[in-house]
């Protein structure tokens, strides 16, 4: 069955999107974000790696990753974001590129959300590439009034990714979503009757 990719920028609301437009083809949602949580949770071999390049300073009191340090690390130095990139990214793209697989000989859609998905040159894995996109200035409010982000980290984390514009323009599929959830919800029932139709 059909393979679908969901980017965007942070904020954007492409995980929204990727449940809703899931429920509507019965799909399996792959959250390459979720993945890197879980990694830094409870990947005992990613902590090894995380203590050896940034020190025990971005671990907390009880000995586990601290992720707002981590953050702060990595979004003040693009030198040390690379390094974590290194660290979770195999990882993570191990477990999509199974699921992929899978997937393909299967009878079940599935649903990859991979913010980075062009950086990491994974198009072609996909039938269709849908790219979520809002204002900058909705993805600096969700990220400071939502995830209690400062300004500074918010704006460190968009510039960090490839500019929504070029991803639009690499992207079969575009989903604008400054408006309501509801106005996203039914933009993805548009979008399920169309993979339905030409990829179903």
């Amino acid at each position: 069955m059909p393979c679908l990719g969901i980017t965007g920028g942070v904020a954007t609301g492409k995980s929204s999107f990727a449940k809703a437009l899931s429920r509507l083809i019965s799909a399996e949602v792959f959250d390459a974000d979720q993945c890197s949580r879980d990694l830094l949770t409870h990947d005992t071999g990613v902590w090894s790696e995380v203590r050896r390049h940034f020190g025990d300073d971005a671990f907390t009191a009880q000995g586990e990753p601290d992720r707002t340090k981590i953050r702060e690390i990595v979004f003040g130095d693009p030198a040390q974001r690379k390094v974590l990139e290194g660290i979770l990214h195999p990882r993570i793209r191990a477990r999509w590129t199974s699921l992929v697989s899978g997937a393909k000989e299967g009878r079940n859609w599935l649903i990859v959300d991979i913010p980075l998905l062009f950086e990491t040159h994974a198009g072609e894995y996909f039938d269709a590439v849908v790219v979520v996109a809002c204002s900058a200035g909705n993805q600096i409010m969700r990220l400071v009034e939502t995830r209690k982000l400062d300004t500074e980290i918010a704006s460190k984390m968009i510039a960090s990714q490839l500019e929504l514009s070029a991803k639009m323009q690499r992207a079969g599929h575009v989903i604008w979503n400054d408006g309501s959830l509801a106005c996203l919800e039914d933009q993805a029932v548009l979008a399920a009757d169309y993979f339905k139709k030409y990829h179903g």
